[in-house]
């Protein structure tokens, strides 16, 4: 009987051979015209532009090819970046005893604020922003940091030019390609045409060199990051900063895995002097308090943060959460408060302790096989280097000798060729198979 052990955030999308991909959609494109009447209506040009190689089922295909030709193995997955460890149950009850208060005329609520449970945009202020002058006003709460990130897209429009990391979490670029900012995709090069892809490898510590980036309007950037494992030092956000003030850009600033850092790295990019004039910042409870299918995350719009013409954003912002949002669910809501009540932040963190030991066991596994490795101290990712090995071979390999599932570094853009991305995400003992075979790999 097969067994498949899930360990964990496999991102929604990339990377086939060109010629795959064309095949693929010439084949979605015939069975649907032979089995149904077409309308007159053109598909989006834009959605054309995405890949259709997306690496989620692709991942999922080399899974299923592998237990055909092996039913009995044991498949190990340590690829998606899925929380594993139960909710704490202070959190979980607060969200039960709210759902439980529906079904009373006391307790009965509707429609919330769009922006988010008032005590609740007050308790992130106070909570994650303490002392760095973020009012709870300018907090918007939501259904996760990934949904903002297409708010903010839908924000600031198809005319916006944009810049991400490479290696990057790919819903930076596919939300740019959808709301038309991407251009047509290059396949000799891996890129867009009109995305500005800033190199971030071990070569300049992860982070790109700002002297050779173009100037965009907009800035992606994620820290810790998502796949390398890198958070962001206080000098290298506060050259950001100025690069973006020096340019008149925004940077998006994802904080996901702020919860994850241990060292003086920043938590958030407001602890730069400056940040709040050119700074939107995405969070969430998702890897921190176990969220990933309760939804919950919040963005930080400054009210110093103006549009060329001094127009506030956040006004603008507000306006697309009236208008395309009607609040986050009110149950995981009072999950948030419980999270960030004295208890729940004890709590939340003991269970973020778990898996960066999960990461410690990982890390101390690949250094003993002589492996470089980065990441995995400060975010549950480990970023595995194998020079001059293509990643899907890596995959292939690792998944034909270990029975385990890793997510290949090209699906996150060009700069991640020649890595693979391994999460701590996960049940100790699973870990602890996992790093037992992986130790098998090169006896």
């Amino acid at each position: 009987m097969l067994k498949v052990l899930s360990c964990s955030s496999m991102p929604r999308s990339y990377f086939l051979q060109p010629k795959a991909c064309l095949a693929l959609q010439k084949d979605v494109i015939h069975m649907h015209a032979v089995t149904g009447r077409c309308t007159k209506v053109a598909r989006n040009i834009n959605m054309e532009r995405l890949r259709n190689n997306y690496l989620f089922p692709e991942i999922s295909a080399r899974e299923l090819e592998h237990i055909k030709k092996y039913p009995n193995a044991e498949v190990i997955s340590l690829g998606i970046g899925d929380t594993t460890e139960p909710i704490p149950d202070l959190i979980a009850s607060a969200m039960s005893d709210y759902a439980r208060s529906l079904s009373t005329p006391e307790g009965y609520k509707g429609y919330g604020d769009e922006q988010g449970n008032k005590a609740l945009r007050k308790a992130i202020a106070q909570t994650f922003y303490k002392d760095l002058a973020v009012k709870d006003t300018e907090v918007f709460v939501s259904d996760g940091s990934q949904c903002d990130i297409s708010r903010v897209q839908m924000l600031l429009g198809s005319d916006m030019t944009i810049a991400v990391q490479d290696p990057s979490f790919p819903a930076y670029i596919d939300s740019s390609v959808i709301i038309g900012q991407a251009g047509d995709f290059q396949y000799n090069s891996g890129k867009y045409r009109n995305i500005e892809y800033m190199k971030c490898g071990p070569q300049n510590h992860f982070f790109p060199d700002l002297s050779n980036t173009l100037r965009t309007d907009i800035i992606f950037f994620c820290s810790p990051n998502n796949p390398t494992g890198h958070a962001a030092s206080r000098e290298q956000l506060e050259q950001l900063v100025e690069f973006a003030k020096e340019n008149g850009s925004i940077i998006v600033y994802d904080s996901a895995y702020a919860a994850y850092i241990t060292d003086e790295s920043p938590r958030s990019i407001y602890e730069i002097p400056g940040a709040r004039e050119v700074a939107i910042e995405v969070s969430s409870f998702s890897k921190s308090a176990g969220f990933t299918g309760v939804r919950l995350g919040w963005t930080v719009v400054p009210d110093e943060l103006l549009y060329s013409n001094g127009f506030p954003v956040g006004h603008d912002f507000n306006r697309i959460i009236c208008t395309c949002f009607n609040g986050a669910s009110n149950i995981a809501q009072a999950g948030g408060l419980a999270c960030l009540s004295p208890e729940g932040v004890s709590a939340m963190f003991s269970v973020v302790d778990y898996y960066k030991e999960n990461a410690q066991i990982l890390l101390d596994t690949f250094a003993s096989l002589g492996l470089k490795t980065h990441g995995g101290v400060n975010a549950p990712y480990v970023w595995v280097h194998f020079p001059g090995k293509r990643s899907w071979d890596v995959f292939n390999e690792i998944l034909g000798k270990t029975n385990i599932i890793t997510v290949p570094g090209s699906g996150f853009g060009p700069g991640g060729e020649e890595f693979i991305r391994v999460t701590a995400f996960g049940h100790r003992e699973t870990i602890l198979e996992a790093s037992t075979r992986l130790k098998s790999l090169f006896p």
